[in-house]
């Protein structure tokens, strides 16, 4: 379709977003509704969906990675948290949606509100039991419904059905008959006759195999019925994507899932009550199985890599700085050749310098590249509308990440163009000296994520600032790039381990005018009797043009001065003659 004018086109969605609220609200009619929610949310409650699962950017147009809509017989919201309700504002048709503001007043909050006077409709398959009980909490009364969109979208992709590969158990330091093995007698302490597993990157380091059925995790959808008795496992996922067996586990098609899990009457089944889709427990339950919450029990364990994962994560973090090299060199020339750059421009380019790896597999998010003011959005995406041209004095904010055989990284530096303020220096030595702190940390074992989450803060407390994120996420062995168990923030009780892989990144932003961070991942070592310390595995210079030495104390200047040796030494007879020549430059050792 041609349109004459950007305004007949804002007219053509407008009227299309205006048709599709209108069949929805037929069809709530039909199944006896008086709302539908729709979350963004997946039938594995995944960070990304498969083009299929986009039903919330269907039915609303907004894009963001979290939120959800709810249709009312006559009004209707998206709600989304505080880094996406001015993207949301400018997507959805303010004739349509009320834009609300999640962190402020929940779904079911804004639902008793409204007076709905009936059933609220919602797909079990999208919501897990937890995030109704705030439904339930508010008198919302619930009621089970198929899918209302995937019943309109006619013309909905098909779900993803990629082939599934292995892991190699020498990269992953246990075998599948173990890991399983381990579980079942983890069920029989549980006094657990079973155990359903929804999240597939569970899935994929309990059964060692990985797919690409989603964009930046290696994951192949599924589910997993794991019996206390070991050995007795039922993987639901196609027979035509695994071209291998593994021992002990018989492969089953999906179709057949609502049987098998109707054959369980009179059985303790345990699943997350947290992570797993509602549809589980009702299913459960109707075959008269006793259904009991638990948390999914590789969730701790994934956490910890083995010393075979910590190997590989190693060399895929050398890989990735290498890439780092030849685009920060690259990005350096460019601009002292005066090219025309943008955030989206270099986020492409530094994708390609990634992809020249033989090991690289893809992204691990999309790139976050904010120049000046975009910076300091701490969950900044470039679009056509807001894509800024890197010219002028500014910082550029620019975190990503990739996926290689067999590690994830995940890194940000930020980096001076032009002239940096004195504000500027200072802030960034700021959150350069409690990177420091992180990164140099020795703790005693026991220490706890919020302990270590302090130290990062503590530069930039003292004179009366802070950043509004946590400091550290855990990180995937050539999985997801954000993972549960280890965790540095304010609020975290779980002590840290070793072999816990996480991210070392506090942070300032200025609104308005720039936004500052300085990310590498590192894993938890023994650093002596009773005590633990972080190894710094990524390995990319950090800006020395934004560095107030004299800020500096003496053994921060020397934590800097080993990584930046230790930064060059592994990567230098990797690159280049020119690369090598400008990492040189930006290693040697602070005046």
């Amino acid at each position: 379709m041609v349109f004459k004018s950007g305004l007949d086109y804002l007219q053509f969605m407008k009227s299309l977003y205006q048709e599709r609220i209108a069949n929805l609200r037929r069809l709530m009619e039909q199944h006896g509704a008086a709302g539908f929610i729709v979350p963004r949310a997946d039938e594995w409650q995944g960070e990304f969906v498969a083009p299929y699962a986009e039903r919330l950017k269907w039915i609303s147009g907004f894009t963001g990675s979290a939120g959800a809509a709810v249709i009312l017989t006559d009004k209707a919201a998206l709600m989304t948290d505080s880094r996406y309700t001015l993207q949301a504002r400018g997507q959805v048709d303010s004739d349509i949606f009320e834009v609300a503001n999640s962190t402020e007043i929940s779904i079911g909050q804004w639902i008793a509100g409204q007076g709905a006077g009936g059933d609220i409709g919602y797909d079990p398959r999208l919501h897990t039991p937890k995030q109704l009980e705030d439904l339930s909490d508010n008198g919302v009364a619930l009621k089970p419904v198929p899918n209302l969109i995937d019943l309109l979208w006619e013309d909905q992709p098909a779900p993803p059905d990629s082939a599934v590969e292995r892991f190699p158990d020498a990269v992953a330091g246990q075998s599948a008959k173990d890991k399983l093995g381990a579980i079942a007698g983890a069920l029989q302490e549980a006094g657990l006759d079973g155990y359903i597993f929804t999240l597939p990157d569970s899935i994929a380091w309990i059964l060692n195999i990985r797919g690409r059925d989603t964009a930046y995790v290696p994951l192949a959808l599924s589910y997993l019925l794991v019996s206390a008795k070991e050995g007795a496992v039922q993987w639901f996922v196609g027979p035509q994507r695994v071209g291998f067996d593994i021992e002990g586990v018989q492969i089953t098609e999906p179709a057949r899932m609502e049987a098998a899990l109707g054959a369980l009457s009179g059985q303790a089944i345990g699943m997350d009550f947290k992570r797993s889709p509602d549809w589980f427990r009702l299913t459960l339950e109707q075959a008269g199985a006793s259904v009991k919450d638990l948390k999914d029990p590789s969730i701790d364990p994934k956490a910890i890599k083995s010393l075979s994962e910590q190997e590989a994560i190693r060399q895929a973090h050398i890989e990735d700085g290498v890439a780092l090299a030849r685009f920060f060199a690259w990005l350096e020339g460019a601009l002292e050749r005066g090219e025309p750059l943008s955030e989206m421009s270099i986020a492409d380019k530094l994708h390609e310098f990634r992809a020249l790896s033989p090991e690289f597999v893809s992204d691990s998010f999309p790139a976050i590249c904010g120049f000046a003011a975009n910076g300091a959005v701490i969950h900044y995406r470039a679009n056509e509308a807001n894509n800024a041209a890197i010219a002028g004095d500014g910082l550029l904010l620019i975190d990503s990440g990739g996926q290689y055989h067999y590690g994830t990284t995940d890194i940000t530096r930020t980096i001076a163009i032009g002239t940096p303020s004195a504000q500027m220096q200072k802030n960034f030595t700021r959150v350069l000296k409690g990177h420091i702190a992180v990164g140099g940390a020795v703790f005693a074992a026991g220490t706890k994520g919020r302990e270590i989450d302090a130290l990062a803060r503590a530069p930039l407390q003292e004179v009366g600032l802070n950043f509004a994120h946590g400091t550290g996420h855990g990180v995937g062995c050539f999985l997801g790039v954000h993972e549960e168990a280890a965790n540095l923030s304010p609020k975290v009780e779980a002590a840290l381990a070793p072999g816990m892989l996480l991210s070392n990144e506090p942070g300032y932003y200025e609104e308005g005018a720039y936004g500052i961070r300085i990310e590498n991942l590192v894993l938890v070592q023994e650093a002596g009797a009773d005590t633990l310390g972080f190894e710094t595995v990524s390995f990319a210079p950090i800006d020395r043009k934004l560095i107030d030495v004299e800020m500096l104390k003496p053994e921060e200047r020397a934590w800097l001065d080993a990584y930046h040796e230790d930064v060059y030494e592994r990567l230098q007879p990797l690159l280049d003659e020119d690369t090598a020549r400008w990492l040189k430059a930006q290693t040697v050792p602070l005046a």
